[in-house]
């Protein structure tokens, strides 16, 4: 007999539960343990993280929590050509909106374009949600992955690699520019 149960998800690496039940505008400070940032660095493909905070406000409205605030973070990830060690620091804000399975949400027509708050939805199911998750998938987003340090330039000539002005689309047409039709 064949297993179609889906496969086993990992338990997140910075799992922070909220009770939605005691949620009443509160401020909370999630703090990554080192034994966490170590796991997320796995995750995310980094040499290390350094810090991982997220300083919130929370606010509930019926099956609605609203989460703003700031992500900060320290990491060292690895130049995408050079490969040398990259240390950033990450601060930007943060602004979630969690949505029960029981949320009444009012249906987007195809002629409605999506908002960038709706973009940001979360769902959950229960009285809890994981912000610690949530945290370190903003995270995620918030790493440049194509992040270049100082010896970028000299690899890029060292291996002959063009640089972005050189090997985009117009590049061609640039170069053609310059010529004269005979």
């Amino acid at each position: 007999m064949t297993n179609l149960a889906p496969p086993h998800m990992p338990e997140p690496e910075f799992s922070r539960l909220i009770d939605i039940r005691k949620i009443d505008g509160r401020e909370l400070e999630l703090s990554a343990t080192p034994a966490e940032c170590a796991a997320l660095t796995t995750r995310f493909l980094l040499v290390s993280i350094g810090s991982l905070i997220a300083r919130v406000s929370l606010a509930r409205d019926g099956e609605v929590v609203v989460v703003t605030g700031r992500l900060l973070a320290d990491i060292v990830q690895s130049c995408a050509i050079s490969a040398e060690d990259l240390a950033v620091r990450i601060d930007e804000p943060l602004s979630l909106r969690f949505l029960s399975e029981n949320a009444v949400v009012a249906p987007v027509s195809e002629e409605e374009e999506l908002s960038a708050d709706a973009c940001d939805e979360i769902p959950f199911e229960g009285d809890r949600l994981d912000l610690g998750e949530a945290v370190a998938q903003s995270l995620a987003l918030a790493i440049d992955p194509f992040a270049t340090g100082p010896d970028a330039e000299r690899v890029r000539r060292e291996r002959g690699l063009l640089d972005e002005g050189l090997a985009g689309p117009f590049a061609a047409l640039a170069a053609l520019k310059g010529k004269n039709p005979e």
